[in-house]
């Protein structure tokens, strides 16, 4: 069985996030949701979210391809990866955070874990920060 992992805020679930989900899941036989901790979302992107990461979490658990969803550690953000030890881990195609070092951890994790970009879906319609414009 083929494990995939993906991370991401998921704060505003849009159909951009769902189609992510969707070519995630085409690589593999199983999807695995990381949701980011709301002190993580802050950290990185600067502003707070518009659902806790309970919110979230629940919202990405709700979606019938996602076969696990779980909240992401606050300590190591590489720490899911050595225990999910998945054979793919999927990145969104604007997705930057914790990836520049990730081929490295892998290696020292001593995985064969393939690392993917995806298409994005329509991300002039799309995108979480747009879509928090018009709210």
């Amino acid at each position: 069985m083929k494990k995939v992992l993906i991370f991401g805020a998921f704060d505003l679930l849009h159909p951009g996030h769902l189609d992510f989900f969707k070519q995630a899941k085409k690589l593999g036989d199983s999807l695995t949701v990381i949701v980011a901790r709301d002190q993580t979302v802050s950290a990185i992107k600067k502003h707070r979210t518009l659902f806790n990461e309970q919110e979230r979490l629940a919202n990405v658990k709700n979606q019938k391809i996602v076969n696990e969803a779980r909240l992401g550690n606050l300590d190591d953000p590489y720490k899911i990866v050595k225990q999910e030890k998945p054979d793919i881990i999927a990145l969104g195609y604007d997705q930057n955070s914790y990836t520049e070092e990730l081929e490295d951890k892998i290696k020292e994790f001593g995985f064969k874990t393939k690392v993917v970009r995806l298409k994005p879906f329509k991300p002039e319609k799309y995108k979480s920060s747009k879509l928090k414009l018009n709210l």
